[in-house]
């Protein structure tokens, strides 16, 4: 990992979910210490996305949940006008320029953006168009497939509107699982190989790696910058900074325990190695360093954006 690509953090709108679901077996009287759930008992998430200036052309990493909900679906998730679009067109590059999207796993809040609400005409009726009409989008392999049969434990998270118009543009990877298919780890346990041995390089200079336990293939996605820092952007194992204990798995996580596990190892490496973190949903300090907490887990330290790199 030797070349330097510069970058934005992309702000692609709010979300609101279900407290509960997103702390899982946490009781709300400790979760409800770290944030303040509405009147609906949803807590406020972000919508964190990258742009990557590569030398190949522009690179989205994240496009959030898109503009394609109905008003009850829109107010049931808090979601505004904002979306990856505007996002994206705000530092001056154009949706047609984008070559390359990469997106950590395929629920829709964080591939609905994939697609946007096509203009409508009194002759045909609109029907979702691709947001970004001439980029590759990179996925996992083990994630499209089991999009495809909703392997979820949630009824509509995995969306045909979301997917159908993707698959002419589809580029699967499959990196190395963390551990054997089949296996059980102990709690405490480290992947059965390095690091360095799990990597997919998607793009030159662009590595995914598995992080499973939310989805079985949900990926974290690594680069190097001009900073010399080695930015990772962090999928739904940490969805936000208040999710760094040990036990705080989602509800909506396929496998708990997996998570568990996977937010173990996953923060040992980003200590060890001193990642810059980018955090996919946290609202407040989206860029963290992870350190020890001298009682046997680790911490999150907030780190400022840095100012725009192109």
């Amino acid at each position: 990992m030797n070349s330097a690509i510069p970058w934005q953090l992309l702000d692609a709108g709010p979300l609101l979910l279900d407290g509960g679901g997103m702390f899982g077996l946490v009781p709300r009287v400790i979760w409800e210490k770290l944030v303040k759930p509405d009147e609906k008992h949803r807590i406020r998430l972000a919508h964190n996305c990258i742009l990557l200036h590569h030398p190949n052309g522009p690179v989205v990493i994240e496009v959030g949940s898109g503009d394609k909900f109905d008003q009850k679906n829109r107010d049931i998730f808090g979601l505004t006008d904002r979306t990856v679009t505007q996002a994206v067109e705000e530092t001056g590059t154009k949706l047609a320029d984008v070559k390359n999207v990469i997106v950590t796993h395929l629920h829709f809040d964080h591939a609905g953006g994939l697609t946007r609400t096509a203009p409508r005409s009194i002759e045909v009726a609109a029907s979702p168009e691709l947001t970004f009409p001439n980029a590759h989008i990179h996925v996992q392999q083990r994630e499209w497939a089991d999009a495809l049969v909703n392997r979820s434990v949630m009824t509509r998270t995995y969306l045909a509107e979301n997917l159908n118009p993707i698959r002419e543009r589809l580029l699967l990877h499959e990196s190395v699982q963390p551990f054997s298919i089949g296996s059980t780890p102990a709690r405490g346990a480290m992947p059965e190989s390095m690091l360095e041995d799990r990597l997919t390089e998607v793009l030159p200079g662009v590595y995914a790696f598995l992080v499973p336990g939310h989805t079985w293939g949900q990926q974290a996605i690594m680069f190097n910058d001009p900073a010399g820092n080695t930015v990772v952007f962090t999928p739904d194992v940490m969805p936000t900074a208040w999710h760094v204990g040990s036990a705080y798995s989602m509800a909506y996580d396929v496998e708990p325990y997996t998570s568990l596990i996977s937010r173990r190892w996953f923060l040992y490496e980003a200590m060890t190695r001193n990642w810059l973190l980018v955090i996919d949903h946290e609202p407040n300090t989206p860029l963290v360093r992870v350190r020890e907490d001298g009682k046997g887990w680790f911490k999150l330290v907030a780190e400022a954006p840095a100012k725009s790199q192109p």
